[in-house]
């Protein structure tokens, strides 16, 4: 049910140096980054407050920057792209960090605000208006309308057009609310208001959104004999200023201090949550003493107001026309509890009402999205549900422990038990991440089922379904990869090439977003922009299994052939711009589709070349990448006799017709840009000094397209073609292609479900799959000369120049561009943010001989 993944901790600190936060802040973004906080102290007493932020697959490779904080930091809180990062300190300073040169591991800080001596207690960004809905009742449909849908949500702030207006809002002890906007001009508004006439204390608050555009700050002074308040707030900008306006909403006391036998036991208000952000209708209150904890559920409901007999007389009051007035009821509360030390809510906007409690709990639908983690001071971690309070999944330990020790396992300790101080919820629920009061991270995983027995086809559609959550969402999907066992690699990605190609070719525009943001789902883009994030998923499914992780690197290499497709192709233009005709990349594929003529020169003769035209030096800095489609046409057709062999990188494109195609259609562009500057041709090592490398390879690959270019299962190549392939060797010097590096993360080393010990700082020594170091080209021994994989260009042994790569594929480019020609710019702008599978970047050190 909940299990522990790996454990990540600092190496032996001076007692001196070191302490946690008080109070510890932690946060998990979409893309599966984690910020959390420490404290160092230094010689002369000083604290330094640190802000340390981790990519959840290289968790040692922990960034730590010092937050420039002068008091203790008490939120930290992502923004929904997973890019930008706010931290506030108790002395009411706001910062907001964002990537440096779009690398996870370099964060800077240029704009905030201040509320100067001030106590931030609640922290948010405002809400831009998209939300996504999961139908986990309808997971079994073949739509992905069906499965998802647009929720009607209006910002919290828009621009004019209608573009919502980033910023973010905080509460402060003294009772205040803080707005600031980021105006498009980089500029920061600022506004300040009380958020009610007579302030009060503000211990604890949180934040939440309505559909409606407004916001809901919920706040409570500590004590339980208080109640807890509500309060609508409004952001506008009038005259180029930002206005506040504030409205009291209903209030509440906890039930816990209307019982006689309770009223005394549960003094403090520990923790006041919101079920969701964009749920301000629910909320959840804990009360606790020294020893002891207890949990209440809320709802906002609207309810009639009844009205006297004598009025009913004088004016009957009859269906809509009844008064309606908001009131608070108890869903449902905990018996007495272990003190409760943190609290994670799940992310995932599921509408939950009181008929799904029962659906959520007994049914295959999910119980563990409808689920929210409490840690409690032994050291144990509950997952209850997060309307009713039941327990659903209990894990007794959160302490280091060897391999060979059980899982659960309470732990008996004379001093105080290690326990969670702060938790996050991944935005899919299947794992948790928490800091305990040693400083130490632990990674747990949640099964979706949460101990519910499962066939395995129904756990394959539990996993697939949020699979492709994450596939129109653009969130990372490194979560779910921790629940996929090597046995359920090659199901999922037939069903979820299967569930693609059932999509109408609207409904794929609708619910594409970019795969380097991931911003605005159900926005129209091109279609190929979700078949990319496909194969991205694809390829990392399979690098969990032994049986396919051959296809890891086919999959890599079709997303760079995609690429360069549309790069080379944007690339051309029409010789008469008010042509109202179909563009020449368009009539490129149209016409190498319907001749299928082996020469080439027959099928250059029918382009119109004039479109092809192209600056000198812009045809000459294209060289690389055109040289790596001609050593990919050579190691393909090469590669024909051995198809037998799936080992091999590089087998799946011998019966994929439309890799193929776009494979003929580049070499029918670099033949014409050929005739432009030879230079630019790729270079091949032949035999003989009068063959035509280049129409001989155009001839060969024509062959096999055609023998698999229609739809359906295709055909055996002829005896004919395997033997001219066969001579090819003997007539070529066949280059060695470098292929994407074995990735160094640690998905695939969980799959035994054997938990990892891990140090911040320190690299481990994972063990590595012996099917992987079989593959050709994967192997890489210490001092091999690298290659920047995105620009084809040869670094050396050991690099002089800065260096990035993927946190997930592993690719490696150069961080600054050697060439500045407009091409070569237009070609980086595609990965410049993003690797091309959707991984972050991230810097690596220079190797040293």
């Amino acid at each position: 049910m909940m299990d522990l993944a790996y454990v990540c901790e600092w190496e032996k600190w001076a007692k001196s140096t070191y302490c946690p936060s008080l109070p510890l802040a932690c946060a998990w973004s979409c893309r599966n980054l984690i910020a959390f906080t420490t404290d160092l102290r230094n010689d002369d007493q000083d604290l330094t407050h640190m802000i340390h932020i981790l990519d959840t697959e290289h968790p040692w490779e922990v960034h730590s920057v010092n937050s420039g904080h002068n008091e203790a930091i008490t939120c930290l809180e992502w923004d929904q792209s997973g890019s930008r990062l706010l931290s506030a300190d108790a002395d009411g300073r706001i910062k907001c960090w964002s990537m440096a040169d779009h690398l996870a591991n370099s964060w800077e800080s240029s704009v905030g605000s201040q509320v100067e001596g001030d106590p931030i207690v609640a922290l948010s960004w405002l809400h831009n208006g998209v939300k996504l809905a999961l139908h986990v009742e309808k997971s079994g449909a073949s739509s992905f309308g069906e499965k998802f849908s647009r929720v009607k949500f209006s910002p919290s702030l828009t621009l004019f057009g209608g573009k919502p207006m980033e910023g973010w809002i905080a509460v402060t002890v003294s009772g205040l609310v803080t707005v600031s906007l980021l105006k498009p001009s980089g500029q920061v508004l600022t506004s300040t208001e009380s958020l009610c006439r007579l302030r009060g204390r503000v211990a604890l608050a949180d934040i939440a959104f309505t559909g409606g555009g407004n916001i809901v700050v919920a706040a409570a002074d500590g004590s339980s004999a208080s109640p807890v308040k509500f309060y609508k707030v409004c952001v506008s900008v009038v005259s180029e200023k930002c206005r506040i306006d504030t409205e009291i909403l209903p209030s509440l006391f906890m039930r816990c201090t209307t019982d006689p036998n309770r009223k005394d036991r549960f003094p403090a208000i520990t923790h006041l949550k919101f079920l969701a952000r964009d749920m301000s209708e629910q909320v959840l209150l804990c009360a606790s003493s020294q020893s002891s904890s207890l949990v209440e559920c809320w709802s906002l409901r609207k309810e009639g107001l009844p009205v006297n007999n004598i009025f009913q007389q004088i004016s009957p009051v009859v269906g809509d026309k009844q008064p309606m007035i908001l009131k608070w009821r108890i869903l449902s509360a905990t018996n007495d509890l272990d003190r409760v030390s943190a609290v994670a809510l799940p992310k995932l906007p599921i509408s939950l009402t009181n008929t799904d409690l029962k659906v959520a709990s007994d049914t295959q639908f999910y119980p563990g999205l409808a689920g929210l983690a409490l840690a409690f001071q032994d050291g144990s971690v509950h997952v209850v549900h997060r309307l009713s309070l039941q327990t659903m999944a209990v894990l007794y330990s959160s302490a280091p422990r060897s391999l060979d020790e059980p899982a659960l396992k309470r732990p008996r300790t004379t001093g105080p038990a290690i326990h969670f101080k702060a938790m996050q919820l991944s935005w899919t629920s299947l794992a948790l991440v928490g800091i305990d009061n040693h400083g130490k991270l632990s990674m747990l995983r949640i099964s979706p089922s949460l101990g519910h027995p499962l066939e395995p086809k129904l756990a394959l559609q539990h996993l697939l379904f949020l699979l492709e959550y994450c596939m129109v969402t653009g969130y990372d999907w490194w979560d779910i990869l921790l629940h996929v066992q090597p046995g359920m690699v090659q199901s999922l990605v037939e069903r979820l090439h299967e569930e693609y190609t059932r999509q109408k070719p609207a409904l794929q525009q609708a619910f594409s977003v970019s795969p380097s943001l991931p911003a605005l789902p159900l926005t129209a883009v091109p279609p190929q922009v979700l078949s990319t994030r496909i194969l991205a998923m694809k390829a990392s499914l399979c690098k969990l299994s032994p049986c396919t992780v051959a296809r890891v690197c086919d999959y890599h290499t079709k997303l760079f052939l995609m690429a360069i497709t549309s790069t080379l192709k944007s690339l051309l233009r029409p010789h008469f711009l008010n042509t109202p005709d179909k563009s020449p990349g368009d009539r490129l594929a149209e016409i190498c589709a319907k001749i299928t003529d082996v020469d080439i020169d027959k099928v250059m003769i029918n382009l119109k070349t004039e479109e092809f035209v192209l600056d000198m030096n812009t045809l000459q800095a294209l060289q690389q990448l055109l040289q790596w489609v001609g050593d990919f046409v050579l190691y393909l057709l090469v590669s024909l006799p051995n198809q037998g062999s799936p080992l091999r990188p590089g087998h799946s494109f011998l019966r994929d017709g439309a890799s193929l195609g776009m494979l003929r259609e580049l070499m029918v562009v670099i033949r014409i840009w050929g005739l432009l500057k030879p230079s630019c041709l790729p270079v091949y090592t032949a035999t003989s000094d009068t063959q035509d490398s280049m129409s001989l390879l155009f001839r060969l690959l024509t062959k096999l397209w055609i023998c698999c270019r229609d739809e359906g299962p295709a055909s055996e190549p002829d005896e004919g073609l395997v033997d001219e392939c066969c001579l090819l060797p003997s007539q070529l010097l066949v280059p060695n292609l470098d292929w994407l590096p074995a990735s160094d993360g640690l998905v695939s080393c969980l799959q035994p479900k054997q938990p990892l010990r891990l140090r911040f700082g320190r690299a481990p020594t994972l063990p590595s799959s012996s099917s992987t170091l079989q593959l050709d080209g994967l192997a890489r021994a210490p001092g091999q000369p690298k290659i920047d994989h995105l620009r084809r260009l040869h670094l050396g042994a050991y690099p002089t120049e800065e260096c990035k790569a993927c946190t997930r594929c592993g690719c490696v480019t150069m961080l600054r561009s050697p060439n500045k020609t407009t091409a070569v710019k237009q070609w980086e702008q595609r990965w410049i943010k993003n690797c091309l599978c959707g991984g972050l970047w991230r810097r690596v050190p220079l190797s040293r001989p």
